[in-house]
């Protein structure tokens, strides 16, 4: 038996994630790719490459394009921009994102089937 979260999960202190580096977690049985930047944002994407299928985004290379954060995939290399999901080389292809808030030195994700639709990678005090 499975729980599935449902609304706001409390992942990790943000202190534990590292800059420019990637951590997965998993949200009920959804794994998400935590990413934080140096400029302090932290971005909730989904951890499946869609295009190799293996969920390794969280062990990808953390950049930039201009002013958009984005992450390539270990796989095939393919850059996503963190705040959209939206594949930079193919934008037919899109990673889910996850709204993120930091509430109390915690990175809270919601889940994207109950988000409202605000930008990702959005850090919020509480």
């Amino acid at each position: 038996m499975s729980i599935t979260a449902v609304g706001r999960t409390t992942v990790c202190a943000y202190d534990v994630l590292l800059p420019e580096r990637g951590a997965a977690a998993l949200l009920g049985d959804v794994q998400i790719a935590l990413f934080r930047t140096h400029a302090g944002e932290v971005f909730a994407v989904g951890n499946q490459d869609p295009f190799s299928g293996a969920n390794v985004m969280a062990r990808g290379i953390v950049g930039s394009r201009g002013d958009v954060p984005t992450v390539a995939s270990p796989m095939f290399k393919q850059v996503f921009d963190l705040r959209t999901g939206v594949c930079l080389d193919d934008p037919d292809v899109v990673l889910p994102v996850y709204p993120v808030e930091l509430v109390d030195g915690q990175v809270v994700v919601l889940r994207c089937d109950t988000a409202p639709a605000i930008p990702n990678g959005l850090v919020r005090s509480r």
